[in-house]
């Protein structure tokens, strides 16, 4: 399948990409390029295969969810530089 390059300045604006001619000429080869390996990609047989997201297993690693003893205010509060009523004391951002 060839991209003409009308479909490339078409795919372009949709994309909303200002391109200079040069850089149009070389989207089109690239897009044309993609387009003969989908082609390729499509002469292979696929039967008995099944569809995945991944070539490899994935599984999400995290830690189980234990509820565990929360700080004492005190302890938390004993390394900051700035304490005000119990919370910490920061510098002022919003004008």
């Amino acid at each position: 399948m060839k991209i003409d390059i009308e479909q490339a300045r078409h795919m372009a604006r949709l994309a909303r990409l200002e391109l200079t001619s040069e850089e149009l000429g070389r989207f089109r080869e690239q897009l044309d390029s993609i387009l003969q390996y989908m082609d390729k990609l499509r002469e292979l047989d696929t039967t008995g295969v099944k569809p995945t997201s991944h070539v490899i297993p994935m599984a999400t690693v995290v830690r189980a969810d234990v509820t565990l003893v929360p700080l004492e205010r005190e302890s938390s509060l004993a390394n900051a530089p700035e304490e005000k009523e119990g919370c910490f004391k920061v510098p002022r951002i919003v004008g």
